[in-house]
């Protein structure tokens, strides 16, 4: 079972509206728009999807970490690894 198997559905609504703001820039690009909109669309684009990453990774750190290092042994450690690096790829982005 993943973390966010409780909010599935709302991760969902929140993918497909970044889904439609994607298909909306391609619009825009197609019907010429002036690109300082066109930059403030992707830049709204890239906050949502931010939202749901942040998100998931929240609901990763309560769920699968949590379990993984309550149930002790090598793969809470190894959770531990993992989310880290997640981490550290958002930040990055």
């Amino acid at each position: 079972m993943v973390g966010y198997s409780d909010n599935k559905d709302a991760v969902l609504k929140r993918l497909r509206r970044v889904e439609g703001q994607v298909r909306g820039l391609t619009r825009m690009v197609e019907s010429d728009t002036y690109c300082i909109d066109v930059l403030t669309q992707v830049s709204a684009a890239t906050r949502a999807l931010q939202a749901v990453a942040l998100e998931l990774l929240g609901e990763h750190l309560s769920h699968c970490v949590h379990d993984a290092v309550a149930a002790g042994g090598p793969e809470g450690d190894e959770k531990i690894i993992e989310a880290r690096a997640a981490i550290e790829r958002l930040v990055r982005s």
